[in-house]
């Protein structure tokens, strides 16, 4: 990418904490182990034929690698439903909020909504970074695309970080896997964060002219014909 377009999301912690805090990366460099592991092509039982995997679909690809992943912050131990953890945290500014990885809300706060459950929490992933982005810009935060492996989800917020940046936002997720048992590692991602432009939208629907039937059958026929059309003349440069 052009340097003179390079735009950058600020992340500040308490100056105590930048030793031991792990970092917030591209998410580029936060892919899970079973995409890297995964084949480009697998075998269709039902085409009786090699066919191409997710890992060859770009728009696949630039959701799960758009944007920057948050870490957990300390290895997060589950037993039977009970969270436990061992954090140790210099001293300093930093105890004026929780030195905790986790907290949580009240199932009132959710109630008549699907992420309600009368007999569990929402947990709430305690973050310690501000997060600053260029004026015009806001941060879709959301679950780390594309992981339904983990045992929680992140639940989604939307929030203005070129005018809301002075104090640390956490993550609110439902634990989905009631029979996780194990630990949860420090550095897996809780949360992706997304730099979107505020805009405002409105929307239109057309009949297509026949200039834009002609152009979406020679588009789709040339997809299906040949494999990587849509990366090579379609696919805009993300990083």
């Amino acid at each position: 990418m052009d340097a003179a377009n390079t735009l950058t999301v600020v992340f500040r912690c308490p100056p105590e904490l930048e030793p031991v805090l792990p970092k917030p990366v591209p998410a580029v460099r936060g892919l899970p182990q079973w995409f890297k592991d995964m084949p480009q092509t697998a075998f269709s039982g039902t085409l009786q034929e090699q066919v191409p995997t997710v890992k060859k679909c770009p728009p696949f690809i630039d959701a799960m690698t758009y944007g920057f992943l948050i870490p957990l912050v300390a290895d997060l131990t589950v037993e039977n439903g009970e969270f436990s953890w061992h954090r140790d945290v210099p001293a300093g500014g930093i105890d004026d909020f929780s030195h905790s990885p986790i907290d949580f809300h009240d199932p009132s706060q959710v109630a008549d909504t699907p992420f309600k459950d009368d007999d569990r929490f929402i947990i709430k992933f305690n973050n310690f970074w501000t997060i600053e982005t260029p004026p015009g810009y806001s941060l879709l935060i959301t679950h780390p695309v594309n992981r339904i492996d983990l045992p929680f989800t992140t639940i989604t917020g939307l929030v203005d970080c070129d005018l809301y940046f002075d104090n640390l936002m956490n993550f609110p997720a439902r634990w989905h896997d009631l029979n996780f048992n194990g630990v949860l590692p420090k550095g897996t991602p809780i949360a992706q964060c997304l730099p979107v432009k505020r805009e405002i939208w409105e929307s239109r629907t057309e009949a297509m002219s026949k200039e834009k039937a002609v152009r979406l059958h020679d588009t789709a026929s040339a997809i299906a014909q040949e494999m990587g059309i849509y990366r090579r003349k379609f696919r805009a440069p993300k990083r």
